[in-house]
């Protein structure tokens, strides 16, 4: 086990003056589970496969403990990758496909079988290892992937988005399995993915990517309530956040006829000055029309059992296209009905519209 720091490190391909991973600065501490995320394009995989010797690096550099493996070959920088699409071999049998890295380093054949049943034991493989890939479920090939990771032992699991050729519900207890998995073993994972509710459930810690830039890594509920800007505001979070353009006056947020109350250290410093206010759509409460609350006439009612969301849009100049809000889903909400929204000062996000920046405390 060990420390994985990414040093300015930096990834322009052949052609291209964009880099698509720019000047990256992370540290992950020795058994943390980092997971970084970003939408398609955002340079999370391009960071994975620099880290595990798939991609070069062309400025920066990359420590593993103390040891800098930058220009290292793969084969040498002691780390076990585990790809989208598993990468298993179909004539062999779940055994030899986790033993086939060891077998290639020379590990005696009784050493390999004694890894190859305790990883099987960790993932409850023990009945299919003389089965072959085709004869086993989705969720069972990616359970033999992870096994053929862990008979390594290596200072570093690199996984990149092993999850998604799953179906949704076997996504979840997979998930799980995983955290649960990294968790006994103790072993430095980074982790990627897209999908910014399989990040918030599985990290230790979050690294939200854009662009090629790390925009802000901390505690999954850390980046929850306090985004650092608009990009990891919208993101992070399902429904995402709901947000607004405004003007700040007197501990209010002004959009068109309709104040949202903000908090008032943030208005002293942007006196009179467009903002953005953001707002999770937990945080609306339903008020009564005579309470001056926001007018959202509902398009969508989505009831989930313990919850419902209503999707609206609202005349008021500024808002989005959608205002998202939570309710009781056990309240008979209608489509084409207008229902009234406010909320609390300490529930509004505040950014600045030119840098996206936040502002509120």
């Amino acid at each position: 086990m060990a420390t994985v720091t990414y040093k300015q490190a930096q990834r322009t391909f052949p052609g291209s003056e964009t880099p698509a991973v720019d000047s990256l600065d992370l540290e992950i501490a020795d058994g943390e589970f980092m997971v970084l995320v970003g939408p398609s394009g955002c340079g999370k995989s391009t960071s994975l496969r620099m880290l595990a010797g798939l991609e070069e690096v062309t400025a920066g550099s990359i420590v593993i403990g103390d040891r800098d493996i930058t220009n290292v070959p793969p084969q040498d920088r002691d780390i076990a990758m585990v790809f989208q699409n598993y990468a298993l071999y179909p004539h062999m049998s779940v055994a030899d496909n986790m033993a086939f890295s060891l077998k290639m380093a020379g590990v005696s054949k009784a050493d390999r079988r004694t890894r190859v049943e305790e990883a099987a034991r960790l993932l409850d493989l023990t009945d299919y290892l003389d089965r072959k890939p085709k004869a086993l479920s989705g969720g069972q090939r990616q359970r033999v992937a992870m096994g053929r990771a862990i008979v390594r032992e290596p200072q570093v699991f690199c996984m990149d988005e092993p999850l998604s050729n799953l179906d949704a519900k076997l996504r979840v207890s997979t998930r799980s399995q995983i955290a649960a998995l990294q968790q006994r073993l103790g072993t430095t994972t980074v982790y990627v993915t897209h999908d910014q509710v399989e990040a918030m459930t599985m990290g230790d810690r979050v690294a939200v990517m854009s662009d090629g830039i790390l925009q802000q890594v901390d505690t999954p509920l850390a980046l929850y309530d306090q985004p650092t800007n608009l990009f990891v505001a919208g993101f992070i979070g399902s429904p995402g956040m709901n947000l607004m353009k405004a003007t700040a006056s007197d501990g209010r947020a002004s959009i068109g006829g309709y104040t949202v109350p903000i908090p008032r250290d943030v208005t002293a410093r942007m006196d009179g000055a467009n903002v953005t206010v953001g707002v999770r759509p937990e945080d609306w409460r339903l008020v009564g029309p005579e309470e001056g609350g926001l007018p959202v006439t509902v398009t969508l009612v989505e009831e989930l059992g313990a919850d419902g969301y209503l999707y609206g849009t609202s005349q008021v100049e500024g808002l989005p296209e959608n205002v998202v809000v939570r309710v009781d889903a056990r309240r008979n909400h209608t489509k084409g009905e207008t229902v009234h929204v406010t909320t609390d000062p300490k529930s509004v996000h505040v950014f600045g519209v030119d840098s996206g920046n936040r502002l509120s405390p």
